[in-house]
């Protein structure tokens, strides 16, 4: 049941006490995970609220047509994406769940997003981030046309410790691995943008059509035209889909999912 919650502003920032009330998408996320057998704790209730007031706030919302907090500790919760019913991912096994995050084994272990690329995303100006507690491996995420000759994800580290990123195209990003909040931005054939961190590390002015090409975004794996290719092992904490993103969005969005990991005592 939805209660009133008694709402303050503070350093920006709307606060909600716990008194029972939570905003009705939050609310709808936990009935989610309850209904798919999975538990949350209060302080994971409270985080998630405040990410989605935060998030609300600052005008990203309406952006994001996934959102997957990674809370639960369990595949069954972690798969529900806070924005909608739409779109509740899938794990394979292989998968380790913790109150720290997601950890695939590098071998077997994925997890589908069923977001499609040319459905339910719009070609070249869209948005992934992905939170990493840890680096792992040289696994990638995301999807690939070998046809295209792109790859919409990332891989956080790769052999030689730098950030292998696809922005619709294929580039090593020449910068330096770090753990953290990663965005990356298409915004136009010609822009894409990679933020670490809440800094712009990187912008492309090329960029490649993916349109016809049908490519769920996977995490843990890099998703080639269907099958599943260079496993990671990275410890992951947040993942979203949506809407390309401004310079002031990307860095509201770091904001809101910094101050979420930092509730739950694991941000980096």
């Amino acid at each position: 049941m939805f209660g009133v919650g008694v709402g303050v502003r503070v350093g920006g920032r709307t606060i909600v006490s716990s008194g029972g009330g939570f905003d009705p998408d939050a609310q709808a996320f936990f009935d989610r995970v309850t209904t798919a057998g999975g538990t949350l704790t209060t302080t994971e209730k409270n985080a998630t609220n405040q990410l989605v007031l935060d998030m609300k706030s600052a005008g990203i919302w309406s952006s994001m047509k996934a959102v997957y907090p990674m809370v639960g500790a369990s595949a069954a919760a972690c798969a529900q994406n806070l924005k909608s019913s739409s779109f509740t991912g899938t794990f394979t096994s292989g998968w380790t769940f913790a109150s720290t995050g997601v950890t695939p084994n590098g071998t077997s272990a994925y997890f589908n997003t069923n977001v499609k690329n040319n459905t339910n995303l719009t070609d070249r100006a869209s948005h992934w981030s992905a939170y990493f507690r840890t680096l792992g491996n040289d696994g990638f995420n995301g999807y690939y046309s070998a046809a295209a000759g792109a790859v919409f994800g990332v891989q956080p580290k790769d052999n030689t410790n730098k950030i292998a990123v696809g922005l619709n195209n294929l580039a090593a990003s020449g910068v330096t691995s770090a753990a953290g909040f990663l965005i990356g931005s298409v915004n136009s054939s010609t822009n894409a943008k990679l933020y670490l961190n809440n800094s712009l590390v990187l912008t492309n002015s090329t960029t490649q059509s993916l349109a016809g090409y049908s490519l769920d975004f996977y995490l843990g794996a890099l998703n080639s035209t269907g099958t599943p290719i260079i496993y990671g092992t990275q410890q992951s904490v947040f993942l979203s889909l949506g809407d390309n993103l401004t310079d002031t969005q990307a860095s509201n969005f770091y904001t809101a999912v910094q101050a979420f990991q930092t509730t739950l005592s694991r941000q980096v």
